[in-house]
C-alpha cells in the first residue's frame, strides 16, 4: 500500500501536517479499515475526494498504530 500512496499523486493538495499525528478523523478511518461508506465525513456529503485512507497508511508507517481506547 505504501507504493500506492507514494506513487499515485493525490487529487488536489494534501497538507503535510495531516500525516504527522493521529487525529480523531484518522483514527475513525483506521477503525473503519478505510471503509468510506461508514465514514462520518462521507455521510456529511462533502464535495472533496477523501485522502484519509492514504493518510492512515502514512501514519502507520511513520508513527505506528494509534493508541485506541475502546
Amino acid at each position: 500500500m505504501l507504493n500506492h500512496v507514494i506513487i499515485e499523486p493525490p487529487r488536489g493538495e494534501m497538507s503535510s501536517s495531516i500525516t504527522k499525528n493521529w487525529t480523531e478523523q484518522a483514527i475513525e478511518c483506521y477503525k473503519l479499515n478505510g471503509n468510506c461508506r461508514e465514514c462520518s465525513i462521507r455521510k456529511a456529503h462533502y464535495t472533496f475526494d477523501c485522502q484519509m485512507p492514504k493518510v492512515v497508511e502514512i501514519l502507520k508507517l511513520m508513527n505506528g498504530e494509534p493508541d485506541i481506547e475502546d
